[in-house]
């Protein structure tokens, strides 16, 4: 049992790992030749929707809902959330995936009740889909004071121009609601009220996907990433989240939980990607004795059992930190999750690739593909230079 886990994370553990055996692993092939077929690769997948009944009828839906919101602890989710981890597409069967876990979190915590209905309520059923619209192309989006989008109020509407990218989920054709960060009050000197979340239905007049983006030339499909344009989008007052100058502080608790969803598939990735090493490792001989037997080879597996196991117990520790004090109060141990895990995922499944050879580079394994997923969370809730510099700051301040 994982510490500080409850028996009902453990029995859910053991659903979820046979859910796993019986449902994901072999449907995986299935699942890249679906895609493949698709003529429009972001729309929804049969055997997506397949399975997500299935999970449904399990009571294995919905996992990630925070605990104050009569779900799990983080502390009782880690564990899950890496399981999940082991197969890039399988969150989604369960509706824990980013980045509709985190935009569902924002309306349970700031959402108004009109709000709830009308976007959290198919969000948790899992009839619809959302994208969070921060990132944008021409300013340094590391720091989120930057935001250029404007969000001005005219009379009953707010009117949204500016332009946003590398937009989880835009292109998919259930998306139906994007939560878009933006500016609306520039000169207020204290910069961190300088910004909003407003609520834009996709395609709301003057939305525009220009074009869909990769990431080391994996266009995510059927999630995706997006440049998406604001041209004078208007919609009611009613759709801002909180309020005025509040858009800072919705990000920040947003972003804590996410960051740490994130690290916890992450483990699961790497995990995959050296139990995958080993078996590789007592099949394939060079130079008159098993890859097993080389001291490079074992090397390269001591070395990545060690590291996840140290990253798996600093994000568990993290989640039971959060449980007991709340995200803002372990943002220490967050931002030092948030900088190793994905790191430690990148190198491993690196050395894991290169057992395998030219093999591990195609899609015959799920490795590479792993590795983009890996390396793109190294900029994504904030690259790895800002959550160093954040923390440094703190260990600084704490113990001089």
């Amino acid at each position: 049992m994982y510490a500080n886990t409850t028996e009902s994370s453990e029995n859910l553990k053991i659903q979820l790992e046979q859910f796993m055996t019986d449902h994901i692993y072999p449907n995986e092939a299935r699942y890249h030749d679906e895609l493949a077929g698709l003529k429009d690769r972001f729309v929804t997948m049969p055997l997506i929707e397949e399975l997500k009944a299935i999970a449904k009828d399990q009571g294995l839906w919905n996992l990630f809902v925070p605990k104050k919101f009569g779900g799990l602890s983080n502390a009782d989710y880690s564990p899950l959330a890496e399981i999940m981890g082991r197969v890039s597409w399988s969150p989604e069967v369960f509706n824990c995936n980013a980045p509709d876990t985190g935009n569902m979190e924002v309306f349970m915590k700031y959402g108004t009740e009109d709000q709830k209905k009308e976007w959290l309520l198919p969000l948790l059923s899992g009839e619809i889909r959302s994208c969070f619209a921060m990132t944008e192309p021409d300013v340094a989006s590391s720091d989120a004071t930057n935001v250029q989008t404007s969000i001005i109020r005219d009379g009953a509407d707010y009117v949204i121009n500016g332009k946003k990218w590398f937009i989880t989920g835009a292109m998919n054709e259930r998306t139906g609601i994007f939560i878009v960060m933006g500016k609306s009050d520039p000169e207020n000197p204290n910069r961190h009220l300088q910004q909003s979340q407003i609520l834009v239905p996709k395609g709301a007049p003057g939305m525009v996907i220009t074009r869909p983006l990769t990431t080391l030339g994996y266009d995510d499909a059927p999630q995706g990433h997006a440049e998406v344009v604001f041209d004078n989008v208007r919609v009611p007052a009613e759709n801002m989240l909180l309020g005025e100058g509040r858009g800072f502080e919705i990000a920040q608790g947003r972003l804590g939980p996410g960051r740490i969803h994130h690290c916890m598939r992450l483990i699961g990735a790497a995990q995959r990607a050296l139990e995958y090493a080993c078996r590789r490792s007592v099949t394939r001989s060079t130079f008159g004795k098993m890859l097993a037997e080389h001291q490079s080879v074992r090397e390269d597996i001591a070395k990545s059992f060690c590291e996840i196991e140290q990253a798996r117990l600093l994000t568990l520790k993290t989640a039971s930190r959060m449980d007991e004090v709340g995200a803002r109060e372990a943002s220490d141990m967050i931002a030092a999750a948030k900088i190793t895990v994905p790191l430690m995922a990148q190198n491993v499944i690196d050395r894991c690739m290169q057992i395998h050879g030219a093999g591990g580079l195609t899609g015959d394994y799920f490795m590479a593909e792993a590795f983009n997923y890996a390396r793109w969370c190294r900029q994504a809730d904030g690259p790895d230079q800002v959550h160093m510099m954040a923390l440094g700051k703190q260990i600084i301040k704490r113990y001089s």
